[in-house]
């Protein structure tokens, strides 16, 4: 599996494009905007884009899915279903935040806990992770051991709680005890920032480290 970061919009939101080398079939995982820009990556790396993969609501990750599914003809699969209300108010977000016009839309399939996703040859984990948002999921790569986690996690922080169904209990719970436990060794592409290890952040990571349970 390689996996190339495309930061898009204001926020620099690490949208990421998944390809399967054998097949070249690729997935756009939180096309939070700049959709033309995307589609020239997706031409560089000369491959075949079968589905647009959402980790959650939030418009900085999901602002391009629409135009990218429309203009591919591919299924947008994500997030989890409690996570429509967000989708639901994306004309809203993209007044607020000052983000070009936005349509709200439902996905082509609302993703569940512990569902596997297929792309070519790579196989992906649906792990469910509330806090941030409470339909957040991540997508792991058990054999690569690469985990896509949106604004769950990242390198010495973690997502924010304090916007509309936000849950700090909730999110802790879920790096520590859905992710961690898969493996220090698993590198993770945060919604934001530098890459980092779920080992690192256990060892250092101010708000999840073993040292704080």
């Amino acid at each position: 599996m390689r996996h190339i970061q495309i930061p898009v919009t204001p926020y620099q939101q690490n949208c990421s494009l998944i390809v399967c080398e054998s097949t070249r079939q690729a997935a756009l995982v939180d096309p939070g905007g700049e959709p033309d820009h995307l589609l020239e990556a997706i031409d560089a790396a000369q491959v075949k884009p079968s589905m647009v993969l959402l980790t959650h609501g939030h418009l900085d990750h999901v602002g391009a899915a629409l135009t990218l599914s429309q203009h591919l003809g591919i299924p947008i699969l994500g997030p989890h279903l409690d996570d429509a209300f967000l989708l639901d108010s994306l004309p809203m977000q993209a007044q607020r935040f000052g983000f070009p016009p936005a349509h709200a839309f439902t996905p082509t399939r609302w993703l569940e806990a512990g569902e596997v996703l297929q792309l070519g040859n790579i196989t992906l984990n649906v792990v469910h992770c509330p806090g941030h948002t409470p339909g957040h999921i991540a997508l792991i790569d058990l054999q690569a051991r690469v985990a896509f986690v949106g604004d769950i996690l990242f390198n010495g922080s973690i997502g924010r709680t304090d916007f509309p169904r936000g849950n700090h209990a909730d999110l802790i719970h879920s790096i520590r005890s859905k992710l961690f436990p898969l493996g220090d060794d698993i590198t993770f592409v945060p919604g934001h920032g530098p890459n980092s290890t779920f080992g690192a952040e256990r060892r250092s990571n101010p708000f999840v480290r073993d040292t704080l349970f």
